[in-house]
Order: C-alpha cells, then structure tokens, then sequence
C-alpha cells in the first residue's frame, strides 16, 4: 500500500518561510517502512512517532511531500538512486556519511537481540552464540553492526512479519534489532511470554536523511525546524505519546 500526499503548488513554495530556500527539499519524497511503534502505515490516528515527527518537521519548514512505504531495503536503493527523495529512520553508522545528506536527527536507538524462550541462543551469553542464525530486515544497519560483533549468520527477512515467522518457524534462532520496535511487534502478536528481549548492546541515532542532491540550504532549512521542535518541546511530547520519551 502506498500512501501519498499533494506536492507542493507553485504558490505555497512562495510562501516558504523567510529565509527559506526552495531547494530540492521543496519537490522532495519521503520513502520509508512500516516498523511500528516508530512509523505505522496503517493507522491514521496514530501513525508512529516518527512519522508524526518528521511531518512536523516539513510542516515547520512549509513542506508538503509525499510519503511511500516500501520494503527498507528498497526504501535504502531509492535514497541512494533517484534525485529529491528523503528515508527515515535511518541508523547514521560511518560507512553511509558520505552516501547521504543527514538533514535532522530524530531518535536513539538501542539495539539488542530478542529470542524464543527455551530456544538454543542464550542470551545471558551472547558472545558465546556467535555462530547461531540471527534473523533482521533485509538492508538494515544490523548487519553492519552484527558484523562488526563478530555475528555472521544472518538470515535476511522482508519485514518484521518475516522476522516473526523466522523464529516461530526455527528459520533462524535469534532476531537482531531496535528495542522497542521488538516489544511494539510482540505485543502486537500477545507473544511477549514466548519470547526475551535481551540488554541493548548498541546505542544509534536515527536520522532523516536525504539524497545526494540535497544541499547544505536543505540541511539548514530541516536543522532549524528540529531545533525549534526541541526549544518547543514538540519533539519530547511526540515521543511521549508512544512511550519513548
């Protein structure tokens, strides 16, 4: 399902606020995932707390662009491909700097790993699972990040659903991922007693971020809106509404 918004008219780009630029920021998409509690595609009411946050942040900057949910790994492909086209959440690790335009931080995230009951990945020894199946999105950070633990069997799924049927399934003995993103899935499924949530063992920011056509205006144009978010407290209460701030 794809969900879109109006771009913007010729007459609302005038009427950016002062200061403002009309850079590609103005004819810009957003690409990004269903991962619930952070962004939700299908609920109107409450469509995550990033996702709240970041249309805040176009609304202060004037912004009206479209929004399209695709698998992450593709959400991934189109902000490295195509011209004017912004992802989120996106974890900022070294190895990505120099592929995008990081426009405004959004949220920390705590990474651990999450595992059946009375399965075989011992989560008191983590270090000792090294060679266990560890399931996660497919394009994710994670794998930058699991490797560099020293975790290289990692069985690849399309969307937190996979990752579930991965598990329950005996497909893979652990999944790797952010921490409430685990426990929004588990209570979703009423499973929370099936499984353990391990202690995080990476903390990450996440970030909208944009193509490589973003320039240092657009930059400013979306550090400014955060900043007034923040000295408003606009950011805080957004998270407060989902439990995470």
């Amino acid at each position: 399902m794809i969900k879109r918004r109006t771009i913007l008219t010729l007459p609302a780009l005038l009427a950016l606020a002062p200061g403002a630029r009309a850079g590609v920021a103005a004819r810009m998409r957003l690409v990004t995932a269903h991962l619930p509690p952070l962004v939700l595609e299908d609920d109107r009411s409450r469509p995550g707390a990033l996702m709240e946050m970041v249309r805040e942040l176009c609304r202060r900057a004037k912004l009206a662009p479209e929004t399209e949910f695709v698998p992450w790994r593709r959400a991934v492909f189109l902000a490295t491909s195509m011209p004017a086209t912004a992802i989120f959440p996106l974890t900022r690790l070294p190895d990505r700097e120099a592929q995008f335009r990081w426009l405004a931080p959004l949220y920390e995230e705590q990474y651990g790993f999450l595992a059946p009951r009375r399965g075989n990945f011992d989560l008191s020894r983590v270090a000792e699972m090294k060679d266990r199946r560890i399931t996660l999105l497919r394009g994710a950070a994670q794998a930058a990040i699991l490797a560099e633990l020293g975790y290289n069997n990692l069985v690849e799924a399309a969307s937190i659903d996979e990752i579930h049927r991965f598990l329950v399934a005996g497909m893979a003995d652990a999944a790797f991922g952010e921490r409430n993103i685990i426990r929004a899935s588990l209570q979703s499924r009423s499973a929370e007693n099936q499984f353990e949530v391990g202690a995080p063992l990476r903390s990450t920011t996440a970030w909208l971020a944009g193509s490589l056509d973003f320039d240092e205006d657009d930059v400013q144009l979306f550090r400014r809106a955060m900043a007034a978010m923040e000295a408003d407290g606009a950011k805080r209460r957004i998270l407060a509404r989902y439990g995470l701030a």
